[in-house]
């Protein structure tokens, strides 16, 4: 785990522009500045099909529906990352605790946090997600 002292993703310069005029106030203001989204106001908290969820910044592949759960937290959760997620696991000391952060590898974008309550038998561990952070694609099959 990083001890990151900044609080927020790291600057993109060149890709800035690009993510003010692509993704909505609100997913701007979570990936790239480290907000929050209210509880149960996300678009995904509820997202039940088959699925893969991507870093709405980068398209990175995060999470599978296998394993989304529903928490009762206010946010999508999921058990465990995808293999090739990466998701990069950052201290986090504000709001007067300490939590672990977590943020897409490929493109440093905040995803929300990730907490030792989750189910014991996928490891224990709840990926608690910002809904506007991710774009869900349903499967084919």
């Amino acid at each position: 785990m990083v001890n990151d002292m900044s609080g927020k993703p790291r600057l993109d310069n060149e890709r800035d522009d690009e993510w003010r005029n692509r993704l909505s106030r609100l997913a701007y203001k979570v990936t790239r500045q480290g907000a929050t989204e209210r509880p149960f106001s996300g678009d995904l908290y509820t997202e039940d099909r088959d699925g893969n969820y991507h870093c709405v910044c980068c398209d990175h592949l995060l999470f599978t529906s296998e394993m989304k759960y529903d928490s009762g937290c206010g946010w999508p959760s999921f058990h465990t990352e995808h293999p090739d997620a990466g998701i990069v696991r950052l201290e986090d000391a504000s709001h007067g605790m300490i939590r672990v952060e977590v943020r897409c590898q490929s493109c440093d974008a905040h995803l929300g946090h990730v907490f030792n309550d989750g189910p014991r038998e996928n490891g224990g561990e709840r990926y608690c997600i910002n809904s506007v952070c991710l774009t869900f694609a349903e499967s084919d099959e």
